[in-house]
């Protein structure tokens, strides 16, 4: 898996990131992801339009066949397949550090982890757990302690 990681103006940041969520990627995902770290109210803007939701949130997921993807298109220079895009609002996520106890960094991990997951396809809102399982097992084998669907039940 390749990752590439930018701000919205689409300038490379944290290279770091991306080599991590490769690595921590299930062996299923093949391909590239798109990762961008923008402000909250691009997040908002986001939900708004792909979610109807007018509130901002921490991360959003964009799978390759969804209409706000890149309709199927990308660089020839890109491996294939293209998974998605994951945009995760920077201000929400060192809110959420902060309350966490733990620095930046590994909020982003958590974030692009779960955004990950559901350009895969899994669904934490409608399936039996299997997300969580998963998500769970691979934060532990990442030396992450927590994420996001254990917080929302707590």
């Amino acid at each position: 898996m390749f990752v590439t990681v930018c701000d919205e103006r689409g300038r490379a940041r944290l290279p770091g990131l991306g080599s991590w969520l490769a690595g921590a990627a299930p062996a299923r995902a093949r391909g590239v992801v798109h990762l961008a770290l923008v402000s909250d109210g691009r997040v908002r803007k986001l939900n708004r339009q792909y979610r109807r939701r007018d509130d901002t949130t921490d991360v959003l997921s964009f799978p390759a066949s969804s209409p706000s993807s890149r309709d199927g298109v990308r660089p020839v220079a890109e491996p294939s397949p293209f998974l998605g895009d994951i945009v995760i609002a920077r201000g929400v996520a060192r809110r959420q550090a902060r309350r966490a106890g733990h620095d930046g960094e590994t909020e982003l991990r958590v974030l692009a982890l779960h955004g990950l997951l559901h350009l895969l396809g899994y669904d934490h809102e409608r399936d039996t757990g299997q997300m969580a399982r998963l998500e769970r097992r691979l934060r532990r084998r990442a030396g992450l302690t927590d994420g996001l669907i254990e917080r929302a039940k707590s």
